[in-house]
């Protein structure tokens, strides 16, 4: 059974850091890409963040560009998205996402979710 934990949410203000982790288990994990999405309350989900099986590849969403770095650690079976300045349009539940074949922008295309953890950013 496939399983992806979420943790590192939490409510901070404009500007500052956090760190989002993801914990797989049940999969080989490197033979995964791995995804970073988001949903804002009365908005659909949208793409990230994206990283190949091997970590060679990585996609930003233009809105996340130069601010947020996505990493993994294979040997910990953990992605990372590490989220600086910060703002209050990033305010969102952030979901963690396992394709079996490509680094990919696209939701439906991914085949494992996890509960997500919710950011908020104030003003």
């Amino acid at each position: 059974q496939v399983q992806l934990l979420e943790s590192g949410g939490g409510l901070v203000q404009a500007g500052a850091s956090l760190r989002l982790s993801c914990a797989a288990s049940g999969l080989t994990f490197s033979w995964y890409a791995m995804g970073w999405f988001r949903q804002a309350p009365g908005k659909e989900r949208e793409f990230v963040a994206t990283i190949s099986g091997n970590g060679g590849m990585r996609v930003y969403s233009d809105s996340v560009k130069g601010r947020f770095t996505m990493s993994r650690d294979n040997a910990k079976n953990t992605v990372y998205l590490q989220m600086s300045s910060l703002k209050p349009e990033d305010t969102a539940v952030y979901y963690c996402a396992a394709d079996r074949y490509y680094p990919r922008r696209t939701a439906a295309e991914y085949d494992y979710w996890g509960q997500g953890t919710q950011v908020t950013v104030s003003s």
